[in-house]
């Protein structure tokens, strides 16, 4: 017997864990929800962008893809009114 694997996969080992379903993470809605009005206030209270750039590049990358654990009406009204604070904090 040789311990090489056969290239056309008759004899393939049983690897642990493959037939095992991938794991499905759920975002908590109260958890982001409250995340989300966290940083809309950060922004509301700010004459100037209250992040560095960087942090910035984030938040504008991450906030609308957050909503979307939320139900869709209420991610909708969220992303605008973040969307209007960054115009408003881009204008000052």
């Amino acid at each position: 017997m040789t311990r090489q694997l056969d290239l056309f996969g008759e004899s393939e080992p049983s690897l642990p864990g493959l037939d095992e379903p991938a794991a499905v993470y759920r975002a908590d809605p109260d958890e982001v929800r409250a995340e989300l009005l966290r940083v809309l206030a950060q922004a509301r209270a700010a004459q100037t962008f209250p992040w560095d750039a960087r942090r910035t590049l984030y938040w504008r990358t991450v906030f609308p893809q957050m909503t979307n654990w939320l139900p869709d009406e209420e991610g909708a009204q969220l992303r605008f009114q973040f969307e209007a604070e960054i115009r408003r904090l881009e204008a000052a």
